[in-house]
């Protein structure tokens, strides 16, 4: 089968690999499409992913094979990549590892995903996509099970105004997620025009450019100068974090959804008196896919602007891509068709 392989020092190529062996218990999967996630963005940019594997998680497709002992799937059902219970002992070791570190831990070697034209999973592993719901769009299930899960992780209560940092697709995805969840009002950062544009779209109340205003002065004005109860940083750049403690009202909460890599400056003493929560927020929960598939099936998600006409991307247009994303951009999200 084709795949694209990570070759280590920022570099992909395209090679034909053995197509995988189903063993009693597994599924083989033809991947339609596979979303690019950020995070694999920063193993290509900062080149922790181990030389020959093949990476990419948000995929959906049809089973193509199933094993002798496979009760639950038959050849011919959709599936999205991920999403099941794991049985005891499968559980992910970053739920489980009492020290677990994603830049050292977080891309075992040999690993082969959904940069490919078959994947093998579990017979547990994925979940079946509903009827009405397209491949490319549950390609998405996984993203929007991450802003499921930090808008579930978080302390928001119905009424409350929020302030979400970044309009890429989490971004986005988090501000629909914040507004199933009874949000009164949610508030957007983003300098990227049709990045804001989609965010509109979807429900933001208001979406400020960073860069030619005072994040700070806006949120005032747009909040009687208190602040929304929960800003979530979806963006992960330098002065994000910061600026959301700064941004948030008093005894609020701050939640990092972003995975930053770098070091970030924070001056506590500007807003510490103000006692402010801070949690983290890591990727989702298998009961997380099942709300977002719900969530988009009912028609009270939708990742459809953020797929948008955007042609998906062949195998070989992977290095040009992932290239792209390196830097600061404008896109929505970027699909490949194995």
């Amino acid at each position: 089968m084709r795949a694209a392989v990570y070759k280590g020092k920022q570099r992909f190529e395209i090679e034909e690999i053995p197509t995988p062996t189903t063993g009693p218990e597994q599924v083989l999967v033809r991947v339609h499409f596979c979303a690019i996630c950020g995070t694999d963005v920063h193993a290509f940019l900062y080149d922790v992913a181990p030389p020959g594997t093949v990476l990419g998680h948000e995929f959906a497709g049809d089973i193509v094979e199933v094993g002798s002992a496979v009760t639950v799937w038959k050849v011919g059902d959709r599936v999205i990549g991920g999403g099941g219970d794991p049985p005891p002992g499968h559980e992910s070791p970053t739920r489980t590892h009492p020290r677990f570190n994603y830049r050292t831990m977080g891309f075992p070697e040999g690993s082969i995903r959904g940069y490919a034209e078959f994947v093998l999973m579990e017979e547990w592993q994925p979940i079946l996509i509903p009827e009405g719901i397209s491949d490319e769009e549950a390609a998405m299930c996984e993203p929007t099970a991450v802003a499921i899960h930090a808008i579930r992780n978080s302390d928001l209560k119905l009424g409350d105004s929020v302030g979400i940092i970044g309009a890429g697709p989490i971004g986005l995805l988090t501000l629909q997620a914040a507004k199933a969840a009874g949000a009164s009002a949610v508030y957007v950062s983003e300098p990227a025009p049709e990045r804001a544009r989609v965010a509109l779209e979807l429900g933001a109340d208001a979406v400020i450019n960073p860069l030619t205003q005072d994040l700070q002065t806006e949120i005032d004005a747009l909040t009687g100068g208190r602040g929304p109860n929960i800003i979530f940083d979806v963006a992960g750049f330098p002065s994000t974090l910061d600026q959301a403690f700064n941004i948030v009202r008093h005894t609020g909460q701050v939640v990092l959804v972003a995975v930053p890599w770098e070091e970030l400056p924070l001056r506590p003493v500007d807003w510490m008196a103000r006692e402010i929560s801070f949690k983290a927020s890591w990727g989702s929960l298998p009961s997380d896919w099942h709300r977002a598939m719900g969530l988009m099936s009912s028609g009270k998600l939708t990742v459809k602007p953020l797929i948008g006409d955007v042609e998906s991307i062949p195998l070989e247009g992977m290095q040009e891509a992932f290239e792209g994303l390196m830097k600061p951009s404008n896109q929505l999200q970027v699909v490949v068709r194995p």
